[in-house]
């Protein structure tokens, strides 16, 4: 028979309460008074980074790069061939499988990342600067996406943007001859400035009248595209004697100096991207504006009552977000096509950079890496199709698919059988009722 006293909790020899107890069992009132057992830091950070976003995002990489592999594979004409007799020696479709698999991402590595047939170590760098060169406007880009998407406004006009960015510079580039360094850096600003008016133009529609900035941003794009072609078309920015649309070249005195041997192809815009990331990373976490801004993007009712003037707020987001992707299109017509542009300068950035601030999260630091991996990608892709004969379009469908992942965590944990996040396991064993 029991006396009315609860059974005494088992302790173990460190005066701790043993593990395989389970604590919710045990009343509050008891619970309280029992020793804390000691915290595991290391068990802890591991739980951290299962329940991350980091590591969804590693994995979805390494998801895409498993469908790519496949598509290499089943494109392959050596496996083609060898499938047709696959049941009699399936040795011999698997090894072309592997071979094709193998040989594509060789190439990617050796074009994007590091090429190992060089001679000499520095030679082999030459692979990820020109992936550096093609990282460079898609991070510039991204981080504007990425400043009005944590402010709540969703800035799907990165092409026009760009292209104003690229106008502006442009024409500053080929009209004025000054010194070197003064014209480069008003050519800059200018560009920067032809993004941000465009971006600002949304703000204030979206602030005062309540217009949806992805229908104003998309319906810009077309508006400044066919604007550009247009005027590439009259005296006004054809070069003169041509018959084509295209633009005089940039004057020597504004075009981004190499930073590096000019065989690397990484100019000064890249130093330019490093402080727009150390900017947004400051005024996204470090200022007051910033505050405001990522508080309007989680909620802008209550931030309003907070007393946080919202349109102010929007407008801002938007200028700082297209004077970001107008450094794009400056890069673009000041550091890569330099002998002229036309109005598909854009070269899908603006929208490839939406990707990468999704793969990036939003966040400057995230956006950075995530745009070196597409430039990786994009530099190391002409290097598989020249090398492997492999479709470049097989580097976009890996690309697609990494974004795929990403807006699908759960898919990603399902696949790799993780817990979802905040998800507490079971006890091992349960604390029974002791009748005394």
């Amino acid at each position: 028979m029991s006396d009315g006293t609860a059974a005494p909790v088992p302790v173990g020899e460190t005066g701790v309460v043993d593990a395989g107890i389970d604590l919710d069992q045990i009343p509050p009132e008891e619970r309280a008074g029992l020793p804390k057992p000691p915290e595991n830091r290391f068990g802890t950070a591991l739980v951290r980074i299962r329940d991350g976003s980091a590591l969804i995002t590693v994995l979805a990489v390494l998801l895409a790069l498993v469908v790519g592999a496949v598509l290499i594979a089943v494109t392959d004409a050596g496996t083609q061939t060898a499938a047709v007799y696959f049941f009699a020696r399936p040795s011999d479709t698997l090894g072309a499988a592997w071979n094709a698999v193998a040989g594509a991402y060789a190439a990617l590595f050796q074009g994007g990342v590091y090429d190992y047939t060089t001679p000499t170590f520095f030679q082999g760098l030459q692979s990820l600067g020109h992936a550096i060169g093609f990282a460079t406007p898609l991070i510039a880009a991204g981080l504007g996406i990425a400043v009005g998407f944590r402010s709540g406004v969703f800035n799907i006009g990165g092409q026009g943007q760009v292209l104003m960015g690229a106008a502006f510079a442009g024409y500053v580039g080929f009209t004025w001859n000054g010194p070197p360094v003064i014209t480069m850096l008003v050519a800059v600003l200018f560009g920067m400035l032809g993004g941000g008016l465009l971006a600002g133009l949304v703000g204030v529609l979206k602030a005062r009248t309540g217009a949806n900035e992805v229908i104003v941003t998309i319906m810009l794009n077309y508006i400044v595209f066919y604007l550009l072609d247009y005027a590439l078309q009259t005296p006004f920015l054809r070069a003169p004697g041509s018959n084509n649309p295209i633009s005089p070249s940039e004057n020597a005195s504004a075009v981004f100096f190499p930073i590096l041997p000019p065989e690397y192809k990484v100019n000064v815009g890249f130093l330019l991207v490093i402080g727009a990331t150390l900017f947004c990373s400051w005024l996204l976490s470090r200022s007051s504006i910033g505050f405001k801004m990522r508080a309007v993007g989680e909620n802008p009712r209550a931030a309003r009552v907070a007393g946080i003037e919202v349109n102010r707020v929007i407008i801002a987001a938007m200028v700082v977000s297209g004077v970001l992707v107008g450094l794009a299109g400056v890069y673009q017509v000041l550091g890569t096509t330099t002998t002229g542009f036309t109005s598909g300068i854009d070269a899908g950035i603006g929208f490839n950079a939406i990707t990468v601030t999704l793969l990036g999260r939003s966040r400057p630091w995230g956006v950075f890496g995530a745009g070196i991996l597409f430039g990786v990608f994009q530099a190391g892709g002409y290097t598989m199709q020249a090398a492997q004969s492999v479709d470049i379009n097989a580097v976009q469908i890996v690309q697609s698919v990494i974004v795929l992942f990403i807006a699908a965590p759960p898919l990603v944990r399902a696949i790799f059988r993780l817990p979802q996040p905040g998800a507490r396991r079971k006890p091992a064993k349960r604390a029974k009722a002791v009748a005394a």
